[in-house]
């Protein structure tokens, strides 16, 4: 095996290591939001390992083939990855804007700056 196919392997086994903890939090965790921040962690952080290991592996292969398909493909992996960076933490913002406003509070919270901000909102004293 060479270096670059370790790198690789490497980045796989940081993406599973990821997803387990991130359906581990599914499981485990007891309300929406700290479920919320166990699924974000997972899909964010288990989905960049994959698509690096994606992107290497394509790199290396253009550089012993010298195949355009694999230029495309990593610039193809390096769009996605740059979607997923932009969209899964708004995704997870308008999830949790949404149990908010729904009425799940969130348990343990000493200061609800978004309640506080949204009885200002309202003409309501905080």
């Amino acid at each position: 095996m060479t270096g670059i196919e370790y790198v690789i392997y490497a980045f796989l086994g940081i993406n599973i290591a990821f997803n387990l903890l991130g359906s581990f939090a599914l499981h485990r965790f007891s309300e929406v939001y700290t479920r919320l921040h166990g699924a974000t962690k997972c899909t964010t952080f288990g989905t960049i390992f994959a698509v690096l290991a994606v992107i290497v592996h394509a790199v290396n292969r253009l550089n012993m083939t010298g195949d355009p398909k694999y230029l495309q493909m990593a610039l193809h992996s390096l769009v996605a990855l740059i979607a997923l960076l932009l969209t899964n933490p708004t995704g997870a913002h308008a999830i949790a804007k949404a149990a908010h406003l729904s009425g799940v509070k969130p348990v343990r919270a000493v200061i609800d700056a978004y309640e506080v901000k949204l009885k200002r909102e309202r003409g309501e004293s905080p």
